[in-house]
């Protein structure tokens, strides 16, 4: 599945029509480089599941939690030095859950990273202009 975006309120607005399709325990893997709208899709996908407070980026606890439809648990990876350092925050507690894991950067986890995950790549085609492309691996 391809959406195109032409702002962030678009890019929200995708993340909220994402949110009618996540399920208990899914793990979404949000692919793409610095400033093409990986926490403000994660921002429409929490919005879509009832959060209503502000997300700041995990980016220096590494993960947030938020109780909604489901509970979410926010990571991001940008600041991991070494996949081993999960452990330290208990990652596979998190991930193995019924919650909904968003996870930014999530190849720095390594082989930490669940298989069985939703895959949303995000480019920057111009300025304005997002690509967002869903993998629906489950």
């Amino acid at each position: 599945m391809v959406y195109y975006s032409n702002s962030e309120s678009e890019t929200w607005a995708i993340g909220k029509l994402i949110s009618e399709k996540i399920k208990p325990g899914d793990k979404i893997l949000l692919d793409g480089e610095i400033g093409a709208g990986k926490s403000v899709l994660a921002r429409g996908i929490a919005g879509g599941l009832g959060v209503a407070e502000p997300m700041p980026s995990p980016t220096f606890t590494l993960v947030n939690e938020y109780d909604a439809k489901y509970k979410i648990y926010h990571f991001d990876f940008y600041r991991l030095k070494d996949p081993y350092e999960l452990y330290e925050i208990g990652f596979e507690d998190y991930v193995y859950s019924q919650g909904v894991s968003l996870i930014e950067w999530y190849s720095k986890g390594g082989d930490l990273i669940p298989n069985e995950s939703i895959l949303i790549s995000i480019k920057i085609e111009s300025d304005n202009k997002r690509k967002i492309e869903i993998n629906w691996t489950r």
